[in-house]
């Protein structure tokens, strides 16, 4: 059954449903600009966030010094958008100011066979965010003394790829190092058919993904342009690797997850299925639709295999922002723009992306599959939202309703018309 067929039924009984939690005069500081962030090439003692209460105290009762507030009624308007609008069958964001809840929802279906709605707190595939928590990885070992950021992919990883030598791990981090996206390969880069037959479950190694890579030249020399690769993520996570003897992944986790307390975060090495409550993901096909929730995530590695909920997200990139994962002079090194990154304003695993009220630091990432998801706060990690979506019918507005959800999550209600564009 189509999404339109199964929410008119669904809406009769109000199955289809918007969980808001909104605290007057709870206000907007500055946010930030458009990054790159999908993977593939697409337009992401510390308390775990799961289910936070409403902030309290001054500036919850909106005597503090924001202006503005959070508009649940506009909110709850711009996620059914995300649906209506976008195409997309399910949608889950969450606003935090100071580390609370202040608004959460979840609008759609969660899964096209039951009818069940999803879950605000739901887990999800969070794609090239997974990059802002390598990037952090790497930047904790440069802080440790373990490399330098202009130290040489060569000197790392001797023989990873041709010219390593005038490529540098900053370079890699910021997607100036014009290593070719092993993702736009043919072999990679398939069609939803081809995929669905061949792909799906096909395990890949990071070294046979960066032989796909170097089976290509590069797109530029070292350093003279930008272009969004996720082979330098590849590559990231098995500098991670090499300098510590483990896996990426078990670096992220003991760094970051375990230390921040995200409970429904993983980064799946081969596990196939998303673990707890979470909304189905669909392909619309002639046929019908087809449930691609599972599949082999192993082609993503470093640059996108991430599994997280909207409340861990925000813990993350709040301890992130406020300094608590990195040393002031690294978190700034994160936060330069590269200059060659034009209109993707993109840092180190991180980007600025420009709201009608101000800019705002964060990520943004798609699995190509449906799988889509952005995160983003404000510079002083006050005010934070973050969006998962599960594209569905291809309506050629699904970022635009989707920049519309984020750009009111800080500014308010926004005009119809969305301006601002995916990059990448």
């Amino acid at each position: 059954m189509r999404v339109a067929e199964r929410r008119g039924a669904s809406r009769t009984a109000r199955g289809v449903r918007i969980v808001a939690l909104a605290l007057a005069g709870v206000g907007l500081v500055g946010v930030t600009a458009p990054t790159a962030g999908a993977f593939g090439t697409g337009p992401g003692g510390a308390t775990a966030v799961g289910e936070e209460q409403p902030g309290s105290g001054p500036e919850a009762a909106g005597r503090g010094p924001h202006r503005g507030g959070v508009d649940a009624r506009a909110l709850n308007e711009a996620l059914e958008g995300v649906i209506e609008v976008g195409g997309a069958s399910s949608s889950l964001a969450r606003v935090t100011e100071y580390g609370r809840t202040v608004w959460k929802g979840a609008e759609g279906v969660g899964d096209f066979s039951t009818g069940a709605e999803p879950s605000a707190s739901g887990r999800f595939r969070i794609a090239s965010v997974t990059k802002t928590f390598v990037a952090t990885v790497v930047l904790q070992l440069v802080g440790e003394g373990r490399f330098g950021l202009d130290d040489s992919v060569e000197s790392l990883l001797p023989g990873a790829v041709p010219g390593g030598g005038s490529i540098t791990v900053r370079q890699l981090l910021n997607h100036t190092s014009g290593l070719f996206d092993y993702t736009a390969d043919p072999a990679v880069d398939v069609d939803n058919a081809t995929w669905l037959r061949e792909g799906r479950w096909r395990s890949w190694t990071p070294q046979q993904l960066l032989a796909v890579a170097n089976s290509h030249p590069p797109y530029f020399a070292p350093g003279t342009g930008w272009h969004y690769a996720n082979t330098n993520y590849l590559l990231a996570g098995m500098i991670v690797e090499r300098v510590t003897g483990h896996d990426w992944r078990r670096e992220v986790e003991r760094r970051i997850i375990d230390r921040l307390g995200l409970s429904g975060t993983s980064m799946p090495a081969h596990a196939t299925g998303i673990r707890g409550p979470h909304a189905h993901t669909y392909l619309d096909l002639p046929g019908g639709p087809v449930d691609v929730t599972e599949m082999e995530p192993s082609e993503m590695d470093a640059a996108g295999v991430g599994i997280s909920t909207t409340g861990d997200l925000g813990t993350f990139l709040r301890a992130l922002l406020g300094g608590r994962l990195l040393p002031a002079p690294l978190l700034a090194e994160m936060l330069t723009v590269a200059p060659l990154s034009g209109d993707a304003q993109y840092g180190l695993g991180i980007g600025r992306l420009t709201t009608p009220c101000g800019e705002v630091w964060g990520n943004n990432g798609s699995t190509g599959r449906g799988h889509n998801s952005a995160l983003y706060g404000t510079l002083d990690g006050r005010r934070l939202v973050a969006v998962s979506t599960n594209g569905y019918r291809n309506t050629g507005q699904g970022w635009k309703a989707s920049q519309k959800l984020l750009a009111t999550a800080f500014c308010g209600r926004q005009p119809a018309t969305a301006t601002a564009a995916p990059t990448g």
